[in-house]
């Protein structure tokens, strides 16, 4: 029952008790709809369902959950407004969620471009379309924008959003937040790699972090490929330690002065429009395995001293790299190169591991009928290449690069390989 109201004539009291109320009953639906007891009887059901209507009933969860991430975004937001933005929301709200600082201050930060400019990713949240993750990466992306460009970009990934992971959606968002305002997309380059720094991070006993932040991206990607590679070649040589503690151990080696391993080169694959390349346009480039960076920064990586410069030949309207053939089983260096440069990433979707650290494999197996030819061939990586050969699951590349997977519950996912450039309505005028 709602508290019963002030007598009309104290006015001021009768106000505030009406904001309370209002409050109050807001509040009491919300517990309502969320309580244990509207969703006893759907848990107690849960353990009768197939595999597909679990998965359903799964997706169903995630879609009502992004709607109570909405809920809570314009609650916070409504407590910004009220406060006029001052720092202290965020120390109220990380005691009122149980939350550190830095994620309170993300979560307000984000409600804040999502109920004032960025509306249309948040009514992808209303819609159960994107998470609530997914909506923080649009509103980080965007941060350093003006309001209109901000509001364009929010209107260009309405449809681009819908389906992705977090991973995709924060590249598709600092793509479009790019190409709004390129030149602000340099400059916020450069400061940011002016901000570079080591940090060290104490752990539990006997252990600890150290970590390069905002290190400049083609160096750090080298490093990592270098780490990777000579933990590899460990591995293979019949060391028992995990992957993953062998790059730990490979990368102290090497700042201690160690070799790590046997040195070699190290590739980092940077994707630019020749007109790029030429200054033409400014365009952002992509690096494999980051995403997208500003043109500026691409020519400057590409006019290295160590840089090698290879041509690839797109179709003109669609981007997608032109495709050549070979009837052997093992790949020739010239198809290996040319799948990799194509896939750019594992072709799973939502996996990011670089094409350059993923296995080539038949999409059909060659013992069913497969050939050795990019219209049959895909980056995967390991754990994905395994999950291919599990009881169910099923890969088809179409004609266009499309890899259609079926689960073992019948549903499918698509993926295409991204292309060089923007595709274009008119064909080049030559």
């Amino acid at each position: 029952m709602l508290p019963t109201l002030l007598a009309p004539e104290t006015v001021g009291g009768r106000l505030y008790v009406l904001r309370v109320d209002t409050l109050n009953a807001t509040v009491a639906r919300l517990k309502e709809i969320t309580s244990s007891d509207v969703l006893r009887e759907v848990n107690a059901s849960l353990d009768s369902l197939g595999d597909n209507d679990a998965v359903e009933a799964a997706v169903a969860a995630s879609e009502g959950i992004a709607r109570l991430e909405a809920v809570r975004f314009r609650a916070l937001g409504r407590l910004s407004r009220h406060r006029d933005g001052a720092s202290s929301v965020v120390q109220e709200v990380a005691f009122a969620l149980s939350v550190v600082d830095g994620h309170a201050a993300g979560l307000v930060s984000a409600a804040q471009a999502l109920t004032t400019r960025l509306p249309r990713t948040l009514g992808l949240l209303d819609a159960g379309k994107v998470g609530g993750y997914g909506a923080m990466k649009v509103a980080t992306a965007t941060a350093w924008l003006s309001d209109d460009d901000a509001r364009a970009v929010d209107a260009v990934l309405e449809d681009r959003l819908p389906g992705r992971n977090s991973d995709q959606i924060r590249k598709a968002a600092n793509h479009a937040a790019m190409m709004a305002d390129r030149a602000g997309a340099a400059r916020r380059a450069e400061r940011n790699r002016g901000g570079r720094r080591l940090s060290i991070r104490q752990g539990e006993t006997g252990v600890a972090s150290i970590e390069v932040e905002d290190g400049p991206v083609e160096k750090v990607a080298a490093a990592y490929a270098r780490i990777d590679r000579e933990a590899r070649a460990l591995r293979a040589g019949g060391e028992t330690r995990t992957l993953d503690q062998l790059r730990a151990d490979v990368a102290l080696d090497l700042l201690l002065g160690g070799q790590g391993g046997k040195s070699e080169r190290s590739e980092v694959f940077l994707y630019m429009d020749l007109n790029t390349y030429l200054g033409l346009n400014d365009d952002p480039a992509e690096m494999a395995g980051h995403g997208h960076i500003p043109a500026s920064l691409a020519r400057e990586i590409a006019g290295g001293s160590n840089t090698v410069l290879r041509r690839i030949i797109t179709d003109p309207l669609s981007g997608q790299v032109l495709d050549l053939g070979r009837d052997r089983y093992r790949p020739t260096a010239g198809l290996d190169e040319f799948v990799r440069v194509r896939d750019r990433e594992c072709r799973r979707p939502g996996c990011h591991r670089v094409a350059q650290a993923c296995d080539l494999d038949h999409s059909l197996p060659w013992q069913h009928g497969g050939h050795t030819a990019d219209t049959e061939l895909i980056d995967l990586c390991r754990r994905d290449h395994r999950l291919k050969d599990e009881p169910g699951w099923n890969y088809r590349l179409g004609s266009d690069g499309t890899l259609t997977i079926t689960t073992p519950t019948g549903r499918s996912y698509d993926s295409s390989p991204p292309p060089l450039h923007e595709p274009r309505d008119e064909a080049p005028p030559f």
